[in-house]
């Protein structure tokens, strides 16, 4: 299996450098990456949302190691607020964060990431919107949780990410969904020794839906982070027997990824978000893509060998 090969190498220097330098990358990574700043993102947020989607926005960079850059993480955001108040989107266009940006792996991390991300979050509400943490690999979880519920005594529309491949997940989602949080669903995208999470693709959709129905039965607003095309039917046939208008969910997909389907399913009445990344640290998020899909792969290698 080449995805935990994949997601092995995101973590290597030496091969940051090498994917960095190779000729096919700047074309593939812009399938995914939206733009290196907020002045080349906020067009595609305005065409985004004229197509009747909404998004939400990722600064990439997440290998950070001094205070400094954390500062820098949490700046960036705020400097994105400005743009959004000024396209006057309201929760159209929402944030996602990782933690790890915001300096949770350094020295008093997990204090540090949430006096950093408290004033994003502030920010965003006082514009309409809001943010939601994103999950990392499981040692990260327990302090993204505890940053989660406290963000959410003043800024209770504060969303979260949880993994159905992880073990853990179904309490955790049990727990999210009687407290009426905001929860997305992925499927996970991490390293994981097999001790944490389910290492078989089966396993993973079986869990995914478990957890699923969880949501779609609890208080809370599930968001569905998935491309696969029988995920999505089961999602809208558990929303439908668990009573659930269009506008009590929704769907949330990759830039740059299905980019048909997030139109039909807008089309359909579903609200339908777009996960668009944006930044000149891509690498990290890129190679997780790499991992995710066989054919993203495959058409990264053919880029690397085309002749430009």
């Amino acid at each position: 299996m080449l995805g935990p090969v994949i997601l092995a190498a995101s973590r290597s220097d030496k091969m940051r450098r090498f994917v960095s330098a190779a000729p096919g990358t700047k074309q593939v990574v812009g399938r995914f990456i939206a733009g290196e700043t907020v002045e080349q993102v906020v067009p595609i947020v305005r065409e985004t949302t004229d197509r009747g989607l909404e998004v939400t926005l990722d600064v990439v960079g997440e290998d950070i190691t001094t205070r400094q850059q954390a500062y820098d993480a949490r700046d960036a955001y705020m400097e994105l607020i400005e743009h959004l108040e000024d396209l006057g989107l309201g929760a159209r266009a929402e944030m996602s964060v990782k933690l790890s940006m915001f300096g949770q792996a350094l020295d008093g991390g997990h204090e540090l990431a949430l006096a950093n991300v408290r004033p994003v979050v502030e920010a965003a509400a006082a514009i309409g919107t809001t943010v939601t943490l994103d999950a990392e690999d499981h040692t990260t979880l327990d302090s993204m949780f505890a940053i989660h519920e406290e963000l959410r005594k003043d800024f209770p529309q504060t969303g979260c990410v949880i993994q159905a491949y992880l073990f853990r997940t179904e309490e955790d989602a049990r727990r999210l969904a009687a407290n009426g949080s905001r929860v997305r669903i992925v499927k996970g995208a991490y390293k994981e020794p097999a001790s944490v999470a389910y290492q078989d693709k089966a396993e993973i959709d079986k869990a995914y839906v478990r957890i699923l129905r969880i949501l779609m039965e609890g208080d809370g607003y599930p968001m569905i982070g998935s491309h696969d095309p029988r995920l999505i039917a089961i999602t809208q046939e558990l929303a439908r027997r668990a009573g659930r208008k269009l506008d009590e969910y929704e769907f949330q997909m990759l830039y740059g990824i299905r980019s048909d389907e997030h139109v039909r399913l807008a089309a359909e009445g579903h609200r339908m978000r777009v996960y668009t990344a944006y930044g000149t640290d891509w690498y990290g998020y890129f190679m997780r893509r790499l991992a995710e899909k066989p054919a993203n792969l495959l058409f990264f290698v053919r880029s690397m060998i085309t002749k430009n």
